[in-house]
């Protein structure tokens, strides 16, 4: 079918206004927030789940791929349409459904940002842990596929934790109910498998949230060092002193350089790396535990440590911590976000590691991550206009993924597999895992409609 017809077709399912097909709307719907890029034939917006599931069933029946889209926070290229088709981008569908305080539940749509939810649930006391660095523009939709975390799933866990269950519309465009209200649905764990799936099983139109009450009380910490090791080593001595926190997040020199140039949150220029901790819960007990977790930092060489006075104070520091990546882009035209995670004792070893990655290939690599469950994400600084600084870059990133398995954790944290580590599954799974998850994709999609060219590499001979 060509462009004109499939155009047709779908303008007459959600007008012709919600269709975009220009050349310059291609170019921008063809690339996210990773090295890579590609070319749809079309981007729908769809204004219901009847939309979504009569899209899906014209792109099925044609044989037509469909790639699910939000912000385009996406940093493994998850989005990137790598065999054209439709660009299915969830902007319009961005409301708030239910908030039900009683019960602890919030139902919204994919669209949604994660902030926008935050905002809400603030005015009753309450709170969506999950908290990506890119809340303010990220989507639930896109925090569903991936299965995003943030700094505070050392304590709370990432979005699998929250969400118990969807409505989800299924590559052949039947629209099916997942999981529900009620927690521990009995059947199949549906909802498990489809959050992190990327979009290569089925589309989220709406989700069922977990909510929290808020905390009694919240108490924010900077523990500054000389040596980034050390900062990593205090990680897994305060767990191991028994100490839950809701965030242990590390920045080294290089992003505190950049992020004092743009937010000024504070942090001394001549730190080699700050820990950011914040603890909660009830009031009673707080300033003892802060205490002790000083102690702790000091006992690792921290040179100082000191904690947020007034809310405006904690909020500065934060500033620093969610602004991290954007400020980046101070230090040079481009990044690559890594995204692999290690037990967290293994932290200093690979941290060491990671610098020497940096040193053999000439690039400057930048860290700030959440430290609390061993998730690392060096920043590999490049300028895309020098093809042999980009060849390296694709090199380092691999290199680093490669220590991340070696040191007995994993490819991915939160930022999924996506275009840009497919061949990188190989350092985590065989043959036989790859062929397993393979089979699932075929149950769900045997003609490959969601989200083709994602995740999976091709088996080994």
């Amino acid at each position: 079918m060509n462009r004109e017809q499939m155009v047709e077709e779908l303008s007459k399912i959600v007008g012709k206004e919600n269709v975009l097909f220009s050349e310059t709307d291609l170019l921008l719907y063809g690339y996210d927030a990773s090295l890579f890029k590609g070319k749809p034939d079309c981007i729908v917006f769809p204004g219901s789940t009847e939309d979504v599931s009569q899209i899906v069933k014209f792109c099925h029946h044609e044989r037509i791929p469909v790639i699910a889209r939000g912000s385009g926070t996406n940093l493994s290229g998850g989005t990137i349409p790598t065999r054209g088709g439709v660009i299915l981008h969830f902007s319009r569908m961005n409301k708030i459904v239910e908030i039900d305080i009683e019960n602890q539940r919030a139902v919204v749509e994919p669209g949604l940002f994660t902030l926008a939810l935050k905002n809400q649930l603030a005015r009753y006391g309450y709170v969506y842990q999950p908290d990506p660095a890119s809340e303010k523009v990220s989507t639930f939709g896109g925090n569903f596929a991936e299965n995003s975390g943030g700094p505070h799933c050392l304590k709370y866990g990432v979005t699998t934790n929250h969400v118990l269950g969807a409505e989800i519309v299924l590559p052949d465009g039947e629209v099916v109910q997942v999981g529900g209200k009620a927690p521990d649905n009995p059947g199949y764990d549906l909802t498990g498998l489809l959050v992190g799936s990327e979009g290569t099983l089925g589309i989220a139109t709406k989700l069922i949230l977990r909510i929290m009450p808020k905390s009694e009380a919240v108490k924010t910490m900077l523990a500054i060092y000389n040596s980034l090791e050390d900062a990593g080593r205090t990680v897994s001595a305060i767990i191991a002193d028994g100490i839950l926190p809701a965030t242990l997040e590390i920045l080294d020199k290089l992003t505190i350089k950049a992020v004092e140039e743009s937010v000024h949150a504070g942090f001394p220029l001549d730190a080699e790396a700050v820990l950011l901790i914040e603890i909660d819960g009830l009031k009673d007990g707080m300033e003892r535990l802060a205490e002790q977790i000083m102690e702790v930092c000091r006992k690792n060489n921290a040179r100082e440590v000191k904690s947020a006075k007034t809310e405006a104070e904690r909020t500065q520091l934060w500033a620093g911590r969610k602004g991290a990546f954007g400020a980046i882009s101070r230090l040079r035209p481009n990044y690559l976000v890594c995204d692999g995670t290690v037990p967290r004792t293994k932290l200093p070893e690979v941290l060491t590691r990671v610098m020497e990655v940096s040193k053999k290939y000439g690039l400057p690599i930048a860290n700030v991550f959440h430290a609390g469950d061993g998730n690392l994400h060096p920043l590999i600084l490049f300028d895309e206009r020098d093809v042999e600084e980009l060849r390296k870059v694709h090199l380092a990133g691999s290199e680093i993924m490669k220590l991340c398995a070696e040191a007995g954790g994993t490819i991915s944290g939160e930022h999924g597999i996506g275009t840009e580590k497919m061949k990188e599954m190989f350092y985590i799974f065989s043959n036989q895992d790859i062929s397993a998850m393979k089979k699932v994709k075929k149950a769900f999609d045997p003609e490959e409609i969601f989200n083709p060219g994602k995740i999976f590499p091709e088996v080994q001979a």
